[in-house]
Parts: structure tokens; sequence; C-alpha cells
């Protein structure tokens, strides 16, 4: 069976500006992105049902006979179980969620087009985890992690830890081959911690699950990290941190505290970055929305930073209660910055220029050769279509 993993585009729009440089299903949370689960669980390749841009990186395949799947969802044994039954007319529902749909490939370009009639739909029971805005990346990491941990690791045996850890409670550690873990504290009684390949936790580091710290990524010495938080591939990370997801090849590596936020792929955070995550009136927190152009109630209390790709801030940078921050932007200056800084903007609290897309793609080019990577055309391209589409309107 060949399988699709498609963006719902109301709720695309909603995980902007996370989804500016990726489908839906590349999101990370838990320890792995969204794909990498179903992929997992389903023994197959999947291909992307997305916008035409990003669909030069992330294509797809069709097949006569095809399994579409809503990206926003993550499987659960139940989940899986239905989608490998689905036959021809039949689709997985929960609620008012379509979950997966059995299509044939010539009915894929005039989806949406199609009557209901003659569907028959199989409910599943139990309420998957489901990403429908970006605050419920970290809300939702938790559990995500769980389901995560228990996917990877059943049936393996982990390395050994070294004697000069100290490991607090009776839950799990599993430790990937090459991870280098030295005279840290682990404590898994709030949930298990996830040490994946050739990760590295330095000294005097103190780690408090659920965590995931994924391959290649690397904790600085003296951090303290309290869970549900996810380090991605080869990201850094050093200071305080609460319920944070890094998708990837991120830094956060020096003093300052981190708050239940996300921080896309490529970003830095410099020294002594603080961000709020609490009011001061301890009012429920609103946050930038792309598809409402305005700010929305989150219906969380604890709501920090939301960091599109490429974006940058300067040391001593501090972040008021929920602020987004789009995509290749690059902050600095003193005081609280904006709760909403556009895409390809450069600038802080004195106020903001375009980024020149020539320089923000110099600037790329470098931070990959630092991690031995090549900034290829397709980067190249998606980095222009964003820009492109966010200087129409800044607030996009």
């Amino acid at each position: 069976m060949n399988y699709i993993l498609f963006d719902d585009s109301i709720v695309r729009t909603n995980l902007l500006p996370l989804t500016f440089m990726r489908p839906i299903a590349d999101i990370r949370i838990g320890i792995l992105t969204i794909r990498e689960k179903w992929e997992m669980y389903l023994n197959a390749k999947t291909s992307t049902l997305t916008e035409a841009y990003l669909s030069k990186k992330f294509r797809i395949i069709k097949e006569d006979e095809n399994i579409l799947i809503n990206a926003s969802v993550c499987p659960t044994g139940e989940i899986v179980e239905a989608v490998l039954n689905l036959k021809p007319n039949q689709t997985v529902v929960y609620q008012d969620t379509i979950i997966a749909v059995h299509v044939k490939a010539v009915d894929l370009d005039k989806l949406g087009d199609a009557s209901s009639d003659g569907i028959e739909e199989i409910s599943i029971s139990n309420p998957p985890v489901r990403v429908g805005h970006t605050w419920e990346v970290f809300s939702k990491n938790g559990a995500a992690i769980l389901e995560d941990f228990e996917l990877l690791t059943r049936g393996r045996k982990s390395q050994k830890l070294s004697s000069t850890n100290t490991v607090i409670g009776s839950g799990k550690v599993f430790v990937e081959k090459g991870a280098k873990v030295e005279c840290a504290i682990l404590n898994t009684n709030a949930g298990p911690v996830y040490i994946g390949k050739d990760s590295e936790i330095m000294e005097g580091a103190m780690i408090r699950g659920p965590f995931a710290l994924c391959e290649g990524a690397q904790v600085k010495m003296a951090a303290k990290i309290y869970g549900p938080t996810t380090v991605g591939p080869y990201s850094r990370v050093g200071g305080e941190i609460n319920n944070t997801v890094l998708f990837g090849y991120s830094n956060k590596a020096h003093d300052g505290f981190l708050g239940h936020s996300v921080i896309a792929e490529w970003c830095n955070l410099g020294a002594d970055t603080n961000t709020s995550n609490l009011k001061n009136t301890y009012d429920t927190v609103r946050l930038w929305s792309y598809g409402k152009q305005t700010f929305v109630s989150t219906s969380q209390q604890f709501c920090g930073l939301i960091m599109g790709d490429h974006s940058k801030c300067a040391i001593n940078t501090m972040f008021n209660t929920g602020t987004v921050v789009g995509v290749n932007a690059n902050i600095f200056g003193p005081g609280f910055q904006r709760n909403f800084i556009p895409s390809f903007t450069w600038g802080g609290t004195a106020g903001h220029a375009n980024y020149d897309l020539k320089k923000a793609l110099e600037v790329a080019e470098l931070v990959y050769k630092r991690r031995q990577l090549i900034l290829d055309e397709v980067e190249r391209d998606l980095l222009a279509s964003v820009y492109k589409i966010t200087l129409k309107n800044k607030y996009l």
C-alpha cells in the first residue's frame, strides 16, 4: 500500500511559522517527527501532499491504491490497525476528525470535490495526540515522549550507563549506541529519559523526565532541564529549560531560561537569552495567529516562545510571554522584544528593517558549513519562497 501524509490547510496555517519550511508531518513532537512515527508503525515510507512550494522538497508519490493519512495525528496501535485494514470507500475517523481515507490515484486530484456519500466510517475509541496549534507541540510533548519511548525501546536493550551518573526513581533510562553521559543526575520519577545515538550529556547536568535527547545532540555542563522536553538532533542546550521542544540543529547553548517553547531548526539563542512563560497577572496567554491575523487565546497559563527556522537572537535578549518569531529573523537590542516578529526582519525594540534575502542565504550557508553540511538549491529555493510569501505581507 502507498501511504501519503496530507496537510490539513487550516491546521497548517494554525501551525505557522513552524510549517513555513516543512509539512505538518515533519514537526517533531516527542522523540520522533510525526512522519517518523508513522513510518515506524507502518514499516513503510511515506510521501506528502502539501503546499506547492514545499512539494519541491517533500514530493508526493501516487500509486493505483493510496491511503491518505492526516499528518497532524500521531499514530497509536489502535489507529494503525484501523489504517492497515482500511478498504476502498472507507475512512478512519475520531469524532469529527478524518484520520485516514483509502483513495485511488484518479481521485487524488479532485480531493475536496468528492461526495462523502457511500463512504463507510471506521471510528476509533481513544483520542489520539493531534497537533492543531503551535502551543500543542510543547503542551502534548509529554504524552508523545511516552509513546515514542515505548515504540523505540520495545524489545531492545539499553547501552550501559556510566557509574559516575546518579539515577533517581524507578523509571526508565535508555541509552543508544555512542552516547556519552558522565556525572549527570537523571530523575525518572515523572517519566523516562531517552539518550540518543552519539549524543552527549556533560558533567553536572540535572535532568528530569520525560526527556528526549536525539541523535548527535548535546547538553552542556550544569544544565537544568525540566520535562517534558525534547532536544532535537544535533542541537546544543545549556542553562535552564522547561517543557520545550527544539526540532533540530538549533542552539541554546548558554545560561538563560527557555520555557514552554518551540524552537524550529537552525535557530540560535544568544547567551543569557531569557523567555517569560508566565504573565504577572497569571492570565491565560494570547499568541499571534497567522490565520486570524491577530492574537488569540491559547488557553494556556504557561507559554513562552515560538520561533521559526533560521531565526537568531543576540546575547541578553528578552522575550515576552507568548512571543512568535517568524522565519529568518535577526533579533537584537535591549528591553522586551515585541510579541510578534515577522519573518525576514532585522532589528529589535528600536524598530525592524527587511532582512535582505541574499544576506540571509549567505548566513545560512555559513551555518550549514559549521555542521559540515551544504545549503543546496532546494533549501535555497525554500527560503526564497518563504521570503516572497512574507514580503507581500509582513504579518505572514
